[in-house]
């Protein structure tokens, strides 16, 4: 009796607790319908859904990645009759994407799926598309990705990078090669580990033994909000030098010698990465451009030529000097047929040429997406440090 009394004391607290009463065990509020979203289908079709029965209109948008919802073009949700909204696209190649809602003219995130992606001024919603092994999660060996705070003296203001260590890093006590990674305009440094999917790629590759186990700094590279047209050398660079790489080379276990630093970057950041790394070409053996180049070098798209000294012009002694070329191990350039940056690099690829340069230029199927900043991350990374 005395435990039977012990557990009707007990169910009463917990209907308290629940708001429901002993003999009517129904919510307080009137519940809506099950939504799963986004939904992804054994044969890759992707069906996003949300419950907005009081919207007159829904949108499905994207930051350009999910094949035929471009910027500025997006797709349109039909609404059921429970008020639930829902599209399907696909099947789409496997991969990581971004995308959010267009809620009566409100941009809104997926309220059921916690998985996001984070832009230099607003956050997406993520789905990841299974189906490649070599970004796929896996049953292997995995590293870690940490965010990072550090001071900027540079910018005299607290900034955040992400960092990824390898798997065993942190039981042991050797000393590791490191890659410095930037990510492109609009992105963050949240982008390479998450649509990126950076993390899932280095552990599949040295799994596998084919790549190097390394530390890989993931930096922010605004500074600020940006637009098309603004000038892209400003305050990254010299926090770069003067922040990032002192701070994270002394907080990290790596070598902070020449042969054992890499960096490369997309987009912006593949300009930013010729931008500090030809500057400070006595400090990396390894250098790669992701559908990027010197803005300006051949107009249209990339941008115009921006008053003062070219590129050329400014770094002609380093461009010039056969010793810091022999010791550049990798200069690694790809970009995709229908990007459109592809001027760009052809004009970049040239320049280099012309000095001289031994470098290494492909060009892909595809345009300016994740879909090729992936694979291309996939086929540098195998090449670093051997």
């Amino acid at each position: 009796m005395k435990q039977k009394s012990l557990l009707n004391a007990a169910i009463a607290v917990l209907a308290m607790i629940f708001n429901v009463t002993t003999s009517d065990a129904q919510p307080r509020f009137p519940q809506g319908p099950v939504v799963v979203s986004p939904e992804v289908a054994a044969n890759r079709q992707v069906t996003f859904r949300i419950l907005a029965p009081k919207a007159d209109t829904v949108q499905l948008a994207s930051s350009g990645d999910i094949p035929g919802i471009g910027f500025g073009q997006p797709k349109t949700l039909t609404k059921g009759t429970n008020g639930v909204w829902e599209v399907a696209v696909g099947p789409l190649p496997p991969g990581a994407y971004r995308y959010g809602f267009n809620v009566d003219g409100v941009t809104v995130v997926d309220p059921r799926n916690p998985k996001t992606s984070e832009s230099n001024e607003n956050t997406w919603s993520l789905v990841q598309v299974p189906g490649a092994e070599w970004m796929d999660t896996r049953d292997v060996p995995h590293g870690a990705v940490a965010e990072v705070t550090y001071w900027a003296t540079t910018l005299k203001r607290f900034r955040r990078l992400h960092v990824y260590t390898p798997p065993g890093y942190e039981a042991g006590e050797g000393k590791y090669p490191v890659f410095y990674l930037l990510h492109g305009a609009f992105d963050s440094d949240d982008s390479w580990s998450s649509v990126g999917r950076a993390g899932f790629i280095l552990d599949n590759l040295i799994a596998a033994g084919k790549a190097r186990p390394m530390v890989v700094i993931m930096p922010h590279g605004h500074t600020g909000p940006f637009s098309f047209g603004m000038p892209l050398a400003g305050e990254f660079e010299p926090e770069f030098i003067n922040d990032i790489m002192p701070q994270m080379e002394k907080r990290y276990r790596v070598y902070t010698d020449r042969q054992h630093r890499a960096m490369a970057g997309l987009s912006m950041g593949g300009a930013q990465t010729l931008n500090i790394g030809i500057p400070n070409l006595d400090k990396f053996a390894y250098l790669g451009v992701y559908s990027s180049g010197i803005f300006g070098i051949a107009g249209g798209m990339g941008g115009n030529q921006p008053p003062g000294p070219s590129f050329e012009e400014k770094n002609k002694v380093i461009l010039d000097d056969a010793r810091l070329k022999d010791g550049l191990k990798l200069f690694w350039f790809a970009t995709g047929k229908d990007d459109f940056l592809v001027a760009t690099s052809r004009a970049t690829v040239a320049m280099f040429k012309q000095h001289q340069f031994n470098l290494s230029y492909k060009e892909t199927e595809g345009a300016h997406t994740w879909d090729n900043w992936r694979e291309y991350l996939r086929e540098f990374a195998p090449l670093l440090f051997q």
